[in-house]
């Protein structure tokens, strides 16, 4: 399964309570109210775990946590071996 693919299922199952909505790759999760503060740190978490990754401090912003494509790009050159 691809990233996308698990961080959409994350989200949806997660934030969404299984509807997908309006959920688009560019959508952002913070502005359209799918995640709050609390929520990106779930999906740090989830990131973390799921994928045996840190994420720093200085990673922690929308350009790399604030939509699927977003994530799907952060963890494309986060993640050993990717792709």
């Amino acid at each position: 399964m691809s990233y996308r693919e698990v961080i959409r299922n994350f989200i949806v199952e997660t934030f969404l309570f299984g509807e997908e909505g309006d959920l688009e790759d560019h959508t952002s999760f913070l502005e359209s109210g799918i995640i709050d503060s609390t929520g990106i740190l779930e999906l740090i978490t989830f990131l973390e775990e799921t994928y045996g990754i840190k994420i720093q401090d200085d990673e922690l912003i929308p350009d790399n946590l604030d939509s699927l494509q977003n994530v799907v790009a952060f963890l494309d050159k986060k993640v050993p071996c990717a792709g």
